[in-house]
């Protein structure tokens, strides 16, 4: 299998920044084994090759050198060198049609988590970004534990998610425009290291990759991937966390924005999101986590507190009846499924919610508390 990685690697370094490429080549041929010992003679294995890629994969044995010095300094510093075909490559992110073909991660964290959210946000991060980012991963570690927080260790957003997920006791990865022997900024580094204990650190580059402006780019595609959802707590109208949010859409993934104020600059791309109907909007994990369906066991074996039966009317049963196995419904839904009328229904969950009985949610859903 080393010698497999090593081929892969060479492969990202002839053909760097084209992991549809690269895939498509691996699927043609197999393996990148394959595709070495074919370097001269690629047409004989992919017949549609372009004179100017075949040309180019020759070049393969140039690179294998430097292959190899990565793998050594892989071995020394804990490294796990992930192909695309390993079982522990984030099986979300080997969905996506330009997925890497190779990841370096050092870690303790599970790439393939059961609940995975990106978020992302403004490097210029206002107190009521942050103070959103504290809130939030303070209730989501008590809603869903087992969450892993992905971002991308920048300033701002980033680094604040990061920080409270580690105040929270979340698992929590950093994607990493650059190789692993550096961190960037060096501002972040105590974090990343506290990081690696719980959580870790992710990138597609080699040692020695400098954090250029077209890495970053090239990042925010992982930071999308490997996540069930991403979430926008603050951005200016252009920026890199919008970026994140259309590649996510693209890859079918939810996306949720944090709303701001009308004329806040920082929050303008979120509310830019929410307008376009691009992204749902988000107000507080708990109304995250349940439109994601990611409710813990404990909250999915919560008995119903049947004491309260005697004090509710008949009416109030059957709205109890309605919403007692659901996630959530909307008001017109309801009036359909309890054939209330919208009124007397809004009447009635007014008074339930005062009573603590139902929550309305964000989108016009109640639920049972």
């Amino acid at each position: 299998m080393n010698d497999e990685l090593i081929y892969l690697m060479a492969l990202t370094r002839v053909l760097p920044y084209q992991s549809q490429v690269q895939r498509m080549l691996l699927d043609a041929v197999g393996s990148a084994t394959k595709l070495h010992e074919a370097r001269t003679s690629l047409r004989d294995l992919v017949p549609d090759a372009t004179d100017r890629l075949a040309a180019t994969v020759a070049q393969m044995g140039q690179h294998l050198e430097r292959a190899r010095q990565e793998m050594d300094f892989a071995l020394r510093n804990q490294i796990r060198i992930i192909a695309l075909s390993d079982t522990d490559y984030p099986a979300r992110l080997r969905e996506c049609p330009d997925a890497p073909i190779i990841l370096f991660y050092r870690g303790t964290a599970d790439l393939n988590s059961r609940h995975i959210l990106s978020m992302v946000g403004t490097r210029k991060a206002t107190e009521y970004g942050k103070t959103f980012c504290q809130h939030f991963m303070r209730d989501l570690a008590q809603l869903c534990p087992d969450a892993l927080v992905v971002s991308g260790l920048a300033y701002g957003i980033d680094i604040n998610s990061h920080r409270q997920a580690l105040t929270n006791r979340l698992q929590t990865i950093g994607v990493l425009a650059h190789g692993l022997d550096q961190i960037y900024p060096r501002l972040h580094r105590q974090t990343a290291i506290e990081m690696l204990r719980q959580g870790g650190l992710l990138t597609e580059f080699m040692s020695g990759s400098m954090a250029e402006k077209v890495n970053f780019v090239s990042r925010n595609r992982i930071v999308a991937g490997m996540a069930d959802a991403t979430i926008v707590v603050e951005s200016a109208d252009r920026g890199g966390s919008l970026i994140t949010a259309r590649i996510a859409t693209e890859y079918n993934r939810d996306v949720f924005a944090v709303p701001g104020r009308i004329g806040d600059t920082a929050s303008a791309g979120c509310n830019q999101l929410i307008r376009d109907n691009r992204a749902g909007l988000l107000e507080t994990a708990e109304d995250f986590v349940v439109t994601m369906g990611w409710a813990t066991l404990a909250q999915e074996k919560r008995p119903v507190q049947r004491e309260i039966f005697p004090t509710l009317s008949p009416d109030e049963m059957v709205i109890f009846e309605a919403l007692k196995d659901s996630e959530g419904k909307h008001l017109n839904l309801l009036s359909l499924e309890t054939h209330l009328p919208v009124g007397r229904l809004s009447s009635l969950l007014f008074d339930m919610e005062m009573r603590g009985l139902v929550r309305l949610m964000s989108g016009g859903m109640y639920r049972w508390v």
